[in-house]
């Protein structure tokens, strides 16, 4: 969606939260200000309740403001590290090659298989270091 701002990796299974922040003021019952850093100015701090969780002291579930990269469309870019398999899937009448690809912000259980030809074209750097991927 144009103008929403993407805090770490798209999908249903998303498990980062950026913060913690402190709530500034209540709008009744289901909206809270919260006190955001001079990075993230470009934010709107309202959020309803249903987008807040409670702070929990575990580091693996917080991204680290200084990693978020967000640009001024506020997009977080997501970029890829390093490619760390690589199959070929046969179909019906042709071969598809994937890589397994492992981005930033993410574990090795957080990469994703990828359509070969796709990486290649967006991401050549990926491939000049090892020849047999290419």
């Amino acid at each position: 969606m144009k103008g929403v701002m993407s805090f770490g990796k798209k999908g249903e299974l998303n498990s980062h939260y950026v913060g913690p922040y402190q709530i500034l003021r209540c709008f009744g019952k289901a909206a809270y200000e919260l006190d955001f850093p001079n990075d993230l100015a470009s934010v709107n701090p309202a959020f309803h309740v249903s987008l807040l969780k409670k702070c929990v002291r575990y580091a693996t579930s917080i991204i680290p403001l200084g990693g978020l990269g967000v640009n001024e469309n506020l997009f977080d870019e997501e970029v890829p590290v390093e490619n760390l398999d690589r199959q070929v899937k046969k179909l019906r009448n042709k071969e598809v090659a994937f890589v397994k690809v492992l981005w930033r912000k993410e574990l090795v259980e957080g990469a994703t298989w990828e359509v070969k030809d796709d990486m290649i074209s967006h991401y050549p750097h990926l491939f000049l270091s090892d020849p047999t991927l290419a």
